[in-house]
């Protein structure tokens, strides 16, 4: 007889993108160790709004053992080389956020002081057209290769992204449980989650519960009462409509993200239609505003009326309290400016699995080391969404012009105290966004440093000119032989 204790049992509370990405994890990684459950209803919609993600979600689905055109064929993905801002600094600016790398560093000076030294001088193109990944964009390119030539991401349909995921979860072991969670049962002496109780009379005990149950968040704060961090007096949009259209075009390896007078609107290119939404503040547009505002936007006939969404900026005070852990929208709610919402779900079950409370002993060590590096993160992307509201040269609506004058929290302070003074940017060891991106996306905004690092002036001028003439040849030679995105889709991964 084996002496291995039985394993541990794991009730996953709903469905969607975050429950079956747990599910999928915990059965693939943990196999004979868990006993995985998931229990959702489909009298019970998912919101489906975050159908775009970052570099972050390939690495998670190698982790996985994903074929990533199976993958894409079944949820119509497209590839995705970075976001396009439009009317962000000002009414008709633009900028372009890129994945990858931007130009060459070195270890002293990273490549934004050298682009500042040959803007002085009056030479240089624009800060990301040193970028593959934005020079391909704008071409409308795209190809894998073995050399890894361009750092990309995906756009999905996130209810077949769910399916696909359940497809590889239930072979493997986890159960699902059609059913509407009416109750939450804990344990009367610890506090804990005993059990969960269905609509048709079922109990399901467990050991570990994981809320995905969306914005009700039954578990962590409906039974637990975890408490909120609200961040609406940084991030005051609180609504949002989406529809999808069809497609009037190709689709375009990047993510469109379009303010507007009260907030932005996304466009995100799958290969037969058009994820479409409106981001807004109640409070400076009405419903029927937000409404007339997107479907007079979008491209292409909708293929559904407008679907509402009500939230609130934030995260929960612990995404792992007692014996339960919150993923998704049950843990907080970040708007999906930098499409960061899958990557969070991705990255707490990573933590999660490296930290997993088998059963028996005190996890109290496990959970609050979880606790820190989830509201580290949470709080880093917190500040790099704010950036894009706060450093805004608009002042042509109320509510551009609280966003342009609103405190900011100290973290963002320091940060755009620093590359203003010196054109100084850091990445920390847990943060998400790179240095990169955050030179990208200050520049972007229109938020120019006072000096830079003087190592660049070792270089004579005519070495820089050529130094940047020479890098920009090798990004031109690099994507010159790149298909057409449209193109790479149709050999790599047509939709199902």
């Amino acid at each position: 007889m084996s002496d291995r204790p039985p394993p541990t049992r794991v009730v996953i509370a709903g469905g969607g993108t975050a429950g079956w990405l747990a599910a999928t994890a915990l059965v693939r990684q943990l196999g004979p160790l868990v006993d995985v459950m998931l229990v959702e209803s489909d009298e019970i919609g998912t919101v489906g709004v975050g159908e775009s993600t970052i570099p972050t979600a390939r690495s998670f689905h190698a982790f996985l053992g994903v074929d990533e055109a199976a993958f894409m064929s079944a949820t119509q993905a497209t590839f995705k080389l970075g976001i396009a801002f439009e009317n962000w600094q000002d009414v008709g600016a633009r900028y372009f956020h890129p994945f990858g790398t931007v130009g060459r560093s070195i270890p002293i000076a990273d490549f934004q002081h050298f682009w500042l030294e040959a803007r002085a001088q009056g030479f240089g193109r624009d800060y990301t057209d040193y970028s593959r990944e934005a020079r391909a964009a704008a071409a409308g390119r795209f190809a894998r290769d073995a050399n890894e030539t361009l750092a990309y991401a995906y756009h999905l349909d996130a209810t077949a992204y769910a399916r696909f995921l359940r497809a590889i979860a239930e072979p493997a072991g986890v159960r699902r449980v059609e059913g509407r969670i009416t109750r939450v049962e804990r344990d009367g002496e610890g506090g804990d989650i005993a059990a969960l109780h269905l609509e048709r009379g079922e109990r399901i005990a467990g050991d570990l519960f994981i809320d995905c149950t969306g914005f009700r968040a039954l578990l962590i704060e409906g039974a637990l009462e975890t408490g909120f961090e609200d961040w609406s007096q940084w991030l005051a949009c609180d609504r949002a409509l989406a529809v999808q259209t069809e497609a009037v075009r190709e689709p375009v390896p990047y993510t469109r993200a379009i303010a507007h007078r009260a907030g932005w609107r996304w466009q995100i290119p799958l290969q037969t239609r058009v994820g479409n939404g409106l981001v807004y503040a109640g409070d400076h547009m009405s419903d029927d505003e937000a409404t007339a505002t997107l479907l007079g936007a979008v491209e292409g006939r909708p293929l559904f009326d407008p679907r509402p969404l009500r939230f609130r900026a934030g995260m929960r005070r612990r995404a792992w309290n007692r014996n339960c852990v919150a993923l998704g929208l049950a843990a907080g709610f970040i708007e999906p400016l930098e499409s960061t919402s899958i990557h969070l779900v991705m990255i707490a079950v990573m933590r999660l699995i490296q930290s997993f409370p088998f059963r028996g002993g005190d996890t109290g060590a496990l959970a609050a080391r979880f606790n820190a590096q989830s509201a580290h993160e949470w709080a880093h992307i917190r500040d790099f969404i704010i950036l894009h509201y706060a450093q805004t040269e608009r002042d042509d609506s109320p509510f551009w012009k609280r966003c342009a004058d609103m405190p900011l929290p100290d973290s963002l302070k320091e940060r755009i105290a620093l590359f203003v003074e010196s054109a100084g940017a850091w990445q920390g060891q847990d943060d998400l966004f790179r240095i990169d991106s955050w030179v990208s996306v200050m520049l972007g905004q229109g938020l120019m440093p006072r000096a830079h690092h003087q190592i660049v002036r070792m270089l004579s001028p005519q070495a820089l000119r050529e130094s940047l003439t020479g890098l920009d040849r090798q990004i031109e030679e690099a994507i010159a032989p790149i298909p057409p995105h449209a193109a790479f889709l149709r050999s790599y991964c047509p939709a199902a």
